[in-house]
């Protein structure tokens, strides 16, 4: 699967993503870019973006969108390194097109 870290997911989570090609926002040089146009580059080259934007599934610019949204409940890596399976469980289960919240235990 080809995901892609939105900027406010630290960028070392993609070190555990084993068996997926990950690449981050600023890798992809869209730095910046507000999240419609965002999501519309996205959703050409990757099947999955991971955001921890907790107003995300609020925007309008989430209707008709092809591409998996996978929102993880916070941004602090240690509960996120902590949660690996949870989160590898998670992606392997989304859908195209649906947003899923992601509760990360403290």
């Amino acid at each position: 699967m080809k995901i892609l870290l939105d900027e406010c997911v630290p960028w070392p989570m993609r070190k555990f993503l084993t068996g997926h090609d990950c690449s981050t926002v600023q890798q992809s040089g869209w730095g910046g870019i507000k999240n419609g146009d965002l999501m519309r580059r996205a959703e050409m080259k990757f099947d999955l973006f991971i955001t921890s934007d907790q107003n995300i599934r609020y925007q309008k610019n989430l209707a008709g969108r092809q591409i998996a949204i996978l929102g993880p409940s916070t941004n602090d890596l240690r509960r996120i390194q902590a949660a690996g399976a949870l989160i590898q469980s998670a992606i392997e289960a989304i859908q195209p097109r649906e947003f899923r919240r992601l509760e990360i235990p403290f």
